[in-house]
């Protein structure tokens, strides 16, 4: 059973290789047709690389991107970002352990109510801007 982390662990790499075969007649069969466009391309009948097409053959682009709707926004938080949480844990301990060494027990008990005023506050504006929607 794996325990919830706050950090995360990295995962082995796995060796993957591609093995290349050399393969004769798909080889020839490339020539070919590299041959047989090229020449389709000087009389005419195929479009080059650059995408001039003589005679007027072959799709249009245009009007491909009309149903385009945008990029969809992200909800952009600063308490989404799991790399902001970490960062505020980190120095919630950090602050815990020197002011349990320099202050005592009773520091435990000023971050708690630091706490629950910072949570509070974050809700109260979340609430508020739901309801300006």
């Amino acid at each position: 059973m794996k325990f919830p982390s706050i950090f995360r662990t990295s995962s082995p790499q796995r060796f993957d290789v591609k093995p290349r075969y050399y393969d004769p007649v798909k080889e020839e069969i490339e020539e070919r047709t590299s041959r047989i466009k090229k020449e389709l391309e000087e009389e005419g009948l195929l479009s080059g690389e650059d995408g001039h097409n003589p005679q007027g053959y072959g799709a249009s682009i245009r009007g491909s991107f009309s149903s385009y709707r945008g990029i969809k926004q992200r909800d952009t938080s600063l308490f989404n970002s799991t790399a902001m949480i970490r960062t505020l844990l980190f120095f919630g301990m950090i602050t815990a352990a020197f002011g349990y060494i320099y202050i005592g027990p009773v520091v435990l008990t000023y971050m708690a109510y630091t706490g629950l005023i910072a949570v509070g506050i974050y809700f109260f504006f979340k609430i508020k801007k739901q309801r300006k929607r």
